[in-house]
């Protein structure tokens, strides 16, 4: 399957598809941005301004369930220590739910991953995402 970058082809969506690609870029600018000063919770606004933020809710990899302060306080962290990147593999939309296809690069000091990852959003009738469900497919961690 050929990987494409989310840039390269987010102008080639509308509608609630090009408002997950365009969560993907704001989470990398985010990781980007996270390594400056200043840089806190409230720096997300830009990625918030897509969600119901009263209704949100996402379940992660283990199966937590966060809203949105939760991911502010799991993501905030994760990004001022970590790298992290994405390639598109597949998006596609059903009624108000995308499906979204991703092989996904992260660093936390010197251990580095590559998972694939499935992450389905929900969208509200105005168009904010309010419910996240992230999976994921990797290789075994070795002792």
């Amino acid at each position: 399957m050929k990987l494409r970058q989310v840039e390269d082809v987010i102008d080639e969506y509308t509608g609630n598809l090009r408002t997950v690609l365009n969560y993907c870029l704001i989470v990398n600018r985010m990781m980007n941005a996270a390594k400056q000063p200043g840089f806190n919770r409230e720096s997300w606004a830009p990625l918030g301004k897509l969600l119901d933020l009263e209704n949100f809710e996402r379940v992660g990899n283990f199966k937590e369930i966060m809203n949105w302060e939760g991911y502010l306080d799991f993501m905030t962290p994760w990004a001022m220590s970590s790298e992290w990147e994405c390639s598109l593999k597949r998006i596609t939309e059903q009624t108000n739910t995308v499906f979204l296809e991703l092989e996904e690069r992260a660093k936390v000091g010197d251990f580095a991953n590559v998972v694939n990852s499935m992450s389905v959003y929900e969208f509200n009738k105005a168009g904010e995402i309010y419910h996240i469900d992230v999976y994921l497919q990797m290789e075994p961690l070795h002792a």
